[in-house]
């Protein structure tokens, strides 16, 4: 159902792709709707976006009329958000920022996650479930990661949230942190489930071999998402929190067990289960000690969308931004200019001859600028607009 859904969704794609055609074969050219810098928003992309955001909507089971309501309300930061990215990701450029080496391990881990060894099948099921090409889809996990370390180097690491603030908190909200004893748990889980006995032993023994390579220090995630057979591999072995009393008889050693430490493959009906205490917290009043992460996290992001927004402000205020009439961008610098200018529009002006020669000399400076404290010259192209 879902690749039909897909593949509908290409269909009317191809149709308006199609509709832009002409009958003597002359393609329509897409309508750009804003110019950020040296690249530009057209509608299509605007189009892409919100088809996106309502498979997104439907997916977190938005129907009928609160579906509609959500919707509309992302439509209003469509443009807003292509701008935003647009801008982060020429930042990241300006700033020499590399992320390859993080999108490999992505995909690498994606396709491990998956379970798909070879690569075609691998690069068909990104194209089936994101909609895009390998290639396009790669793009956009590299634009991705690089607007966060934008972000990440330009904002956050500028936002500080003072211990005067988490003490006062803790001391105003202690109610929020009266723990139950609860155990967080990582599992790893061998399957047996149609196997023989000789199939049955082999699994033992990998269980084993899983047991003494956790217990010496390897990623326990990491040995969950290459090996494990529980539908947790793919986030790891991540089973959450039990309180006392919500986990089976056989798995009760966990109870005495410190936060890194890992049971022995424990047999249960469909396998071998192998479980790592993540954390385990005790009864009563948490200590502003144990807390004060969670609490920083709680102030922190307040905070943290703010500032984003504001620098996003001053990147626009020092950005040539074009908007075609018609188009709104939610998040505009106050007061800034980005009307459409249109160059079939402007008027020619009257000048002098002297002033003509005068402007080709100006020109011809910048393309040799000298460095500052030497004689020596950088030609190159101007990026005078």
């Amino acid at each position: 159902m879902q690749l039909k859904a897909v593949l509908l969704a290409a269909a009317f794609t191809g149709l308006a792709l199609a509709a832009g055609k002409t009958n003597d074969n002359f393609a329509v050219v897409d309508e750009i709707v804003a110019k950020v810098n040296g690249d530009i928003i057209t509608k299509t992309e605007l189009d892409k976006s919100a088809h996106d955001a309502a498979a997104a909507l439907q997916q977190q089971g938005y129907k009928g009329d609160r579906l509609k309501d959500a919707y509309e309300e992302g439509q209003k930061d469509l443009l807003r958000n292509r701008i935003d990215q647009l801008l982060l990701v020429q930042r990241a450029k300006d700033l020499d920022i590399k992320v390859d080496p993080e999108v490999s391990k992505y995909m690498a881990d994606l396709q491990r996650t998956e379970k798909i060894a070879d690569p075609d099948k691998f690069h068909e099921m990104v194209r089936q479930q994101s909609g895009m090409s390998y290639e396009d889809f790669m793009q956009e996990v590299k634009k991705n990661m690089m607007t966060r370390a934008v972000i990440g180097q330009e904002v956050a690491r500028n936002i500080n949230i003072p211990q005067k603030d988490i003490e006062a908190y803790y001391n105003a909200h202690k109610s929020e942190f009266v723990r139950e004893e609860k155990v967080f748990l990582r599992e790893i889980m061998v399957s047996t489930d149609g196997k023989d006995a000789a199939g049955i032993q082999a699994a033992e023994r990998k269980a084993n071999d899983l047991y003494q390579r956790a217990s010496k220090g390897e990623r326990f995630a990491d040995l969950a998402k290459d090996n494990s057979d529980s539908a947790t591999s793919a986030q790891g072995g991540d089973l959450g929190g039990y309180k006392k009393g919500e986990l089976a008889t056989v798995f009760q050693a966990v109870w005495t067990m410190k936060p890194g430490e890992v049971t022995k493959p424990i047999r249960i009906d469909h396998g071998f289960e192998i479980l790592k205490v993540e954390e385990h917290t005790t009864a009563g009043q948490a200590s502003l000690a144990d807390v004060q992460d969670e609490i920083r996290e709680k102030l922190y992001e307040p905070k943290m969308q703010p500032k984003i927004r504001e620098y996003l402000t001053s990147l626009r205020k020092s950005a040539f931004l074009e908007i075609k009439s018609g188009y709104k961008d939610s998040g505009a610098a106050p007061g800034m200019d980005t009307a459409w200018k249109d160059p079939a529009q402007l008027k020619p002006e009257t000048v002098t001859k002297a002033e003509v020669l005068e402007k080709k000399r100006h020109k011809r400076l910048f393309w040799l600028i000298p460095v500052p404290g030497t004689q020596e010259t950088v030609t190159g192209k101007s990026s005078s607009r």
